[in-house]
């Protein structure tokens, strides 16, 4: 007589269910730690687009000051943009400009002007320092931003 009987691997079978359990948990493990990293990726590239915003906005006030200083009276330029009504109208715009971490007292933009000898032939000049500040409000650092400019 043959025995018809199927014959079960039972052992062999729940070794193999168990690789199975066992591959899937690494998959999984395996796909969130690729998740993990393209949300820390996308944090750090809003991070940048911002650092980039603030430079630009420093940027934009410094040559708004610089431009101010091209078309007013160099007689006064030093008492008018170091300390005076251009200057404090100037700091508003910049205190309102958008940059983080300005305010009255902190981080205040400044502006610094030296008279420059001319050469022979040439007429004296004014070389304008404009620094503009900011403080992220992720980071510990104050970053700024300084512009030279020659004024004739």
């Amino acid at each position: 007589m043959i025995n018809t009987t199927p014959r079960h691997h039972s052992g062999t079978q729940k070794a193999q269910a168990g690789v199975m359990l066992l591959e899937a948990l690494v998959a999984i493990l395996i796909f969130s730690v690729g998740i993990l990293g393209i949300v820390k990726l996308q944090a750090a590239s809003i991070q940048q687009s911002s650092a980039a915003e603030y430079r630009t906005i420093a940027s934009m006030m410094a040559n708004d000051v610089i431009s101010q200083m091209w078309v007013s009276d160099k007689t006064t330029l030093k008492a008018d943009f170091e300390s005076g009504t251009p200057y404090t109208q100037w700091k508003s715009k910049v205190t309102a400009s958008g940059l983080p971490g300005i305010s009255a007292t902190q981080n205040v933009p400044t502006i610094a002007i030296t008279s420059v000898a001319g050469g022979p032939g040439s007429t004296a000049s004014n070389q304008a320092v404009v620094t503009v500040f900011w403080k992220a409000p992720y980071e510990a650092d104050v970053h700024n931003f300084t512009a030279i400019a020659q004024i004739k």
